[in-house]
C-alpha cells in the first residue's frame, strides 16, 4: 500500500492521479479537509481509503499497517510561505515529518518527502544540493520549518531509504483551491478574464526592472513523472532540486498566459506589500545536475508549452483537475 499524506493537495492529488494512471489503486489518502474546496481533488480518483492526518500518526503508533505500507509519499505540510505562527509550523511541518520518518526508518519504508526552494533564502549561496545545508538561511518561517527537517535527515543519513524534494515553483491543475498561494498562472488567467490585464509586483531592486523578478517555474505535469521515477528506483537517496533548471521572469509568465488565451499582453506593475518585501526572492533556478546524474530521464515542458496546455485544456475548460 502506498500512502499519500497531503493527498487531497496540489501535488498530492496531482500524483494520486499519476498513480492511478499507471493502475495502481492501493493507496490509503491522509489529510485535513475541513471545510476547503479540496475534496474536489479526490473526485474521479481510486483509492483504499482517507485517513484524517491526526489520526494516521495514531495508527502508525499503534502499528495499524503490519506489513502493508510500501512507500510514504509525504507531501503534507503547511506550505504557506506568509504564515507567521512558526510554532503551528514546526509542529505540523517539522516534527509530523519527523514522526513519518521514524517510522518508514523502523519499518524499512521508502519515504519520499517535500522539501522546498524556499530553505535556499536568498539565493546568494546560488541554488545547488552540494551547497552546506548548514549554509542555507531561509527567508521566512514556512522556509525554516521544511529546512530543520532536511537537516534533520542530513544527520540520519537519508537513511534507510529516504529522498528529499526541493520543489521550486510549481504551477498546475489541482491548486485552485490554494488562495493566495496559487500560482500567479492561475491569478494572471483569472485576472484577465476578469478585467483584461495582469498585476505583478514592482521592483525594489535596481538591477531587475518592474516584473523582470525572476523564479525556476515548472509544470506539475514534470513534478509528477520525476516523482514516479524515484518511486520506482527506492535505492535513490538523498536531496534534490525538482525545477525546470531555467529562470524565468514573472513578465514571460504574463505573456505565455496571454498567448495561450489568444490576446495581446496588458500588465500593470503594482507595489509589493512591506511585510513581503524583505523576504522576497529576486531570483531562483534549480541546478538540476544532481538529479540527471542519478539517470532521471526528465524532459520537462516550456513555461509556454506547460502554460498553453494548463490555461487551454484545464482552466479554459472549467476542468481544473488531473
Amino acid at each position: 500500500m502506498h500512502v499519500i499524506t497531503g493527498g487531497a493537495g496540489f501535488i498530492g492529488s496531482a500524483f494520486l492521479a499519476k498513480l492511478n494512471a499507471q493502475g495502481i489503486d492501493d493507496i490509503l489518502v491522509v489529510d485535513e479537509l475541513g471545510s476547503s474546496q479540496k475534496w474536489q481533488n479526490l473526485r474521479g480518483k481510486i483509492f483504499r481509503d482517507y485517513v484524517h492526518k491526526a489520526q494516521f500518526l495514531k495508527l502508525l503508533k499503534d502499528d495499524a499497517f503490519p506489513s502493508s505500507i510500501s512507500a510514504i509519499i509525504h507531501l503534507g505540510a503547511c506550505s504557506s510561505t506568509i504564515e507567521t505562527d512558526l510554532d503551528f509550523l514546526l509542529e505540523n511541518n517539522y516534527k509530523y515529518s519527523l514522526a513519518l520518518a521514524e517510522y518508514a526508518a523502523s519499518h524499512k519504508v521508502r519515504l519520499i518527502y517535500a522539501s522546498s526552494a524556499a530553505t535556499y533564502g536568498d539565493g546568494s549561496s546560488g541554488y545547488s544540493e552540494a551547497i552546506k545545508l548548514s549554509r542555507l538561511k531561509p527567508l521566512n518561517r514556512y522556509g525554516f520549518s521544511k529546512h530543520l527537517f532536511d537537516l534533520a535527515m542530513e544527520r540520519r543519513g537519508f537513511q534507510p531509504s529516504v529522498v528529499g524534494i526541493k520543489f521550486f515553483n510549481v504551477f498546475g491543475p489541482n491548486e485552485y483551491h490554494k488562495g493566495e498561494m496559487r500560482s500567479v498562472v492561475h491569478k494572471a488567467w483569472q485576472q484577465i478574464k476578469a478585467s483584461g490585464s495582469v498585476r505583478l509586483f514592482k521592483s525594489y531592486r535596481r538591477d531587475y526592472a518592474d516584473g523582470e523578478q525572476k523564479r525556476d517555474f515548472i509544470y506539475i505535469k514534470d513534478c509528477c513523472q520525476v516523482m514516479w521515477w524515484l518511486l520506482q528506483h527506492p535505492n535513490i537517496k538523498g536531496l534534490f532540486n525538482l525545477g525546470s533548471g531555467v529562470a524565468r521572469s514573472w513578465n514571460d509568465l504574463a505573456r505565455a498566459v496571454f498567448t495561450a488565451l489568444g490576446k495581446e499582453p496588458c500588465i500593470e506593475y503594482i507595489e509589493m506589500p512591506e511585510a513581503v518585501r524583505n523576504q522576497y526572492q529576486y531570483f531562483t533556478q534549480a541546478d538540476m545536475q544532481k538529479l540527471s546524474s542519478t539517470g532521471c530521464p526528465f524532459k520537462f515542458h516550456s513555461l509556454e508549452e506547460g502554460v498553453y496546455d494548463y490555461v487551454v485544456n484545464y482552466l479554459e475548460k472549467d476542468n481544473q483537475h488531473l
